[in-house]
């Protein structure tokens, strides 16, 4: 329950981070838009042709009065404009991120710069990125429609298909459009995409909270648009908790060697030099600890070698 309220939470803080650099929020609403005139024209054409295809896929239908024929033709029609337009929703996400390559990841890196600890990315020529993204979003598309054949077919079961199948299919789109959004981030860390998924599969609260809102919203092209910047920005965020960069181990600071300093001086004042037996607390009188490989090992040798030095005490 926590991590699905956290993957919500990521979801609002990118929204909020775009909202506080507006300009990146403009910057980031190109490659959706984009893509968006694209499915648009595409979608005019295919309503405009949608008899047409009707027509040629039933030519057995020509003899047919009316009005079966009309009726077959018409259903036909709209099955073909309701699969492209099904088609148009479940890929939108995948090719606005391809065609928004450099956008996006120029957008990951303000938002980690921002953040502090960004990582230092692959050293990769765009088209191989553009190529890797492509063949990522192909392996993520048929993955879906694996999924999307399997609750099709549950669909039948009474019951069973009106209630749990619809819930099962947010979960599983919001949980691939998760994957596909924290692909850039994670892509900028050096993660394949099979550990990618692997890493959600073990925070599937963390995906389905960042994911499935997403997903209710993307059913409205408009706000697929206008959300899309934040989404990113939040998939970064997210991607920031799974696979976090760690920074360089800093010197001791002035506070550091002080308290350093202080606890040898209490040593000193308690018994002498530690780790000499007899003169206080040391590695003489430390014991294994369990599970140690070493416990085993022959008896532990003066750490200052020789005789020992304080003999003539």
């Amino acid at each position: 329950m926590r991590d699905l309220a956290a993957g919500l939470g990521y979801l609002a803080k990118g929204q909020k981070w775009v909202g506080r650099h507006g300009r990146w929020w403009g910057f980031g609403m190109l490659p959706a838009l984009i893509t968006l005139v694209g499915y648009v024209v595409a979608l005019v054409f295919l309503g405009g042709w949608s008899e047409e295809l009707a027509e040629w896929a039933t030519p057995f239908a020509d003899g047919w009065g009316s009005p079966w024929q009309g009726l077959l033709r018409t259903a036909l029609a709209a099955i073909v404009f309701g699969g492209g337009l099904l088609i148009s929703v479940i890929t939108f996400t995948a090719v606005t991120l391809l065609v928004g390559q450099p956008f996006y990841e120029s957008l990951c890196e303000k938002v980690d710069e921002t953040e502090g600890g960004a990582p230092t990315p692959p050293d990769v020529p765009l088209w191989r990125e553009l190529a890797v993204s492509a063949r990522d979003s192909l392996y993520v598309l048929v993955r879906v429609a694996g999924f999307g054949v399997l609750l099709f077919a549950c669909g039948f079961i009474p019951v069973v298909g009106q209630t749990l199948v619809p819930v099962a299919g947010f979960l599983v789109s919001g949980f691939f459009l998760t994957v596909e959004l924290t692909a850039v981030a994670l892509q900028r860390r050096g993660v394949p995409q099979r550990e990618r998924i692997r890493l959600l599969r073990s925070r599937l609260g963390l995906a389905f909270g960042f994911g499935v809102p997403l997903i209710l919203g993307f059913l409205v092209p408009l706000v697929t648009v206008l959300a899309m910047p934040g989404a990113v920005a939040g998939a970064t965020l997210l991607a920031r908790d799974l696979v976090p960069v760690e920074d360089a181990e800093d010197e001791p600071n002035e506070q550091d060697r002080q308290d350093q300093q202080e606890q040898q001086d209490q040593a000193d004042d308690a018994g002498g030099a530690p780790g000499v037996p007899g003169y206080g607390p040391g590695y003489g009188e430390q014991r294994p600890v369990p599970g140690n490989p070493y416990a085993t090992g022959p008896e532990p040798v003066r750490p200052y070698g020789g005789p020992d030095p304080y003999s003539s005490r």
